[in-house]
């Protein structure tokens, strides 16, 4: 610059010897981060279609909200991972309409950019078992009904309670609130294996279940973002509610379209208050209680075998914040249990975020500034119905800056006509339909009916799967249906610890 005379050797000097450091607005977060990963890997493909394209997105993420996340997991693993035997842990927290506002996947992004929110499977431990008792609700069963949670086994395999403590008959409440393991397996077993597979299903997990009897406790591998979003459904009423995290989208250049949550399905949760008030026991008087913070906090603690896992998940009235910790190796950890760690970690967060929880204010959708129409190409559309979602769902050469795709027949471009019944991936995945178009109507011929993201579709009300018969609320669990899972278990004992 001083040789283009642009500044003067004095101004130069000066400048050198103080320069210029960047000072980024509170409001804005660094452009990576674990959110922006689970974006650009998962949600964005099911949105945009092609990634071929310059994209631009708008997160759900809070800045302020995310660093307290930071904080709580670092400081969790600083003061206690030594002494308790574990170096990582994880974090995600959504509203009720299931929208992520901060994800934290490990200790720290730089050392490690494994996504352990939303990308690692462990062992559920007991916080599976909200699914066990939704199972049972729905066949009939009530907070009050007497339950057996004697000792037992089934083939070699012989589940033991935390402690090593034994029950005889006791309130289904009491079962779910102390996290009864004896009494979670013959529940199980007794409504039935599928059933709960069911209910799981209903309220939104996606990941491939064994259907063996240690389900009960947790012994498939799941994501804490899938967790995390079915108790997001059960805090919301609504089955299969699902995570989303893109808030408006634009591509080439145009200008940012809201997108909005995703479509829900329209029916209520069936026993939604029955599964929320038991939720609501953990917390109250049950194996959840560091979680607590005063009233109105839900959840499930869960610890899984040989301390191996360790969580809790819960909601109150502002957020759905599950909790992970453990270790990358799955080395035990000594002694921690989803009840102490992780529902402390919780209650740290949850305590500080909702001060810092911001309104939501959208864009606008807004043609380009320098756009001209031409008569190769219909004019830039300022019409907030365009739905860009819908539209890069259906056609692969949809531009968002005008709204319009190219026909596979060639001619001029065409505007995409919403109004046509177009159903976005978001729609899809909901409401379990498949579209078609004139450029996918071929392929989609020849495909199985899967979801837009790869899911094999479900039944429309997963709730008449579950079956009409009301158990005999005294009744004990029947040996043949013990004595018909003796082959599915290998080991003598898998031990699911809880609190």
């Amino acid at each position: 610059m001083v040789e283009t005379g642009t500044i003067g050797a004095q101004s130069a000097s000066a400048a050198k010897g103080a320069p210029a450091s960047p000072r980024p607005s509170a409001q804005v977060a660094r452009a990576g981060g674990w959110l922006a990963d689970w974006i650009a890997k998962s949600e964005l493909p099911k949105i945009a279609g092609s990634l071929k394209r310059t994209m631009r997105v708008r997160t759900t993420l809070e800045p302020e909200v995310q660093r307290v996340a930071e904080q709580v997991v670092r400081e969790a693993i600083d003061r206690d991972g030594n002494k308790l035997g574990f170096t990582q842990a994880a974090l995600v927290a959504m509203r009720p309409d299931g929208s992520v506002i901060a994800m934290v996947g490990g200790r720290d992004y730089n050392e490690s950019q494994f996504n352990r929110a939303a990308d690692a499977k462990r062992q559920a431990g007991s916080t599976f078992k909200v699914f066990v008792y939704y199972a049972a609700l729905l066949n009939g069963y009530s907070p009050e009904t007497i339950i057996d949670a004697s000792p037992v086994t089934i083939g070699k395999w012989t589940p033991e309670n935390y402690g090593g403590q034994q029950y005889g008959r006791m309130p289904l409440s009491d079962a779910f609130g102390h996290s009864v393991n004896t009494a979670a397996v013959r529940l199980a077993v007794t409504v039935g294996l599928d059933k709960v597979t069911a209910a799981a299903r209903e309220l939104g997990l996606v990941a491939p279940l064994k259907e063996v009897p240690s389900m009960a406790l947790g012994s498939n591998e799941v994501t804490l973002l899938d967790m995390t979003g079915a108790f997001a459904s059960v805090r919301a009423g609504r089955p299969r509610l699902e995570p989303w995290g893109i808030a408006a989208l634009s591509a080439d250049g145009g200008a940012l379209r809201t997108l909005g949550a995703p479509e829900q399905p329209t029916n209520d949760l069936q026993q939604r208050d029955a599964l929320t008030r038991l939720l609501h026991d953990v917390v109250d008087r049950g194996t959840g209680r560091a979680a607590s913070l005063g009233t109105g906090v839900a959840g499930k603690t869960g610890t899984s075998q040989d301390y191996r896992d360790a969580w809790f998940i819960g909601f109150n009235e502002d957020l759905i914040v599950g909790v992970w910790v453990g270790n990358d190796d799955q080395s035990p950890m000594r002694g921690v249990t989803g009840g102490s760690l992780p529902a402390q970690m919780w209650k740290r967060f949850v305590g500080a975020a909702p001060p810092l929880m911001h309104s939501r204010t959208e864009p606008q959708a807004a043609a380009p500034a320098n756009a001209e129409p031409s008569a190769a190409a219909p004019a830039p559309s300022n019409d907030p119905s365009c739905n860009i979602a819908a539209c890069a769902a259906r056609y692969s050469s949809f531009r968002s800056s005008d709204c319009t795709y190219q026909p596979l027949s060639g001619g001029s471009r065409r505007i995409c006509d919403n109004a046509a019944g177009v159903r976005s991936n978001r729609q899809r995945a909901a409401e379990g339909l498949t579209g078609t178009s004139p450029e996918t109507e071929p392929a989609r011929k020849r495909e199985d009916r899967s979801r837009m993201d790869g899911r094999r579709e479900g039944p429309s009300q997963p709730s008449m799967a579950l079956g009409e018969p009301v158990p005999d609320r005294e009744m004990e669990v029947p040996r043949q249906r013990f004595e018909g899972h003796r082959r599915l278990l290998g080991r003598d004992a898998v031990r699911f610890h809880d609190e």
